[in-house]
């Protein structure tokens, strides 16, 4: 009997320009045949717009996937599982921020994450396994908010500690501990677990 074919993993980035030593990019380059849903240079704020380019990279994808998203990439992958469906065996959902309290100076008002259809988040549970990595000193979300959401998603919630966003603002250009946690949701191309973090 031939072993099921390993998930195709999909990263999903947040609404910033892609960043050649973001921990995503750099864990693309470790997994073979990982794909990750390009930057949207038109309609990049709208929920819309990100939730169809994420569809459509799906839509390409024959097998299983697992979801790697990180930021608003995070609510991007919810409102997406929303709407649409496909053969997703887990998803890694690293620091969402908190869309419904003003965030810091140089990021959309809550008004405006509203206009662009973002809010409300979608708080019932996602039809897949799934893990938060929360960061306990998120300047993008309070650590109580992060919790709520990942109970509402019915999330596997990992404490990392004071990390940041988990982004290379905060000392993050590579996370190796994305591939352990891939590893738990079944995604047996992450072999090199490095270090913790």
């Amino acid at each position: 009997m031939n072993p099921a074919p390993p998930p195709t993993v999909v990263l999903v980035p947040g609404l910033r320009d892609h960043v050649p030593d973001h921990w995503q990019t750099a864990l693309a380059a470790r997994i073979t045949g990982a794909v990750t849903v390009p930057p949207l240079t038109d309609l990049r704020l709208s929920r819309e717009a990100q939730v169809t380019a994420l569809n459509d990279v799906l839509s390409g994808i024959q097998g299983p996937v697992v979801l790697v998203a990180h930021s608003a990439g995070v609510h991007t992958t919810v409102h997406w599982a929303a709407r649409h469906h496909h053969t997703v065996r887990g998803a890694l959902l690293a620091t969402p921020p908190d869309f419904d309290t003003p965030l810091p100076e140089g990021h959309p008002s809550p008004q405006k994450l509203r206009d662009n259809g973002w809010l409300p988040t979608p708080m019932t549970p996602l039809p897949f396994p799934s893990i938060v990595a929360a960061s306990t000193n998120d300047p993008l979300a309070r650590l109580g908010r992060v919790v709520e959401l990942a109970h509402a998603w019915e999330s596997r919630l990992v404490d990392l500690g004071p990390v940041g966003h988990l982004n290379p603002a905060s000392g993050y250009g590579d996370w190796p501990r994305a591939l352990e946690l891939l590893q738990e949701l079944g995604c047996r191309t992450a072999s090199d677990t490095g270090t913790r973090v």
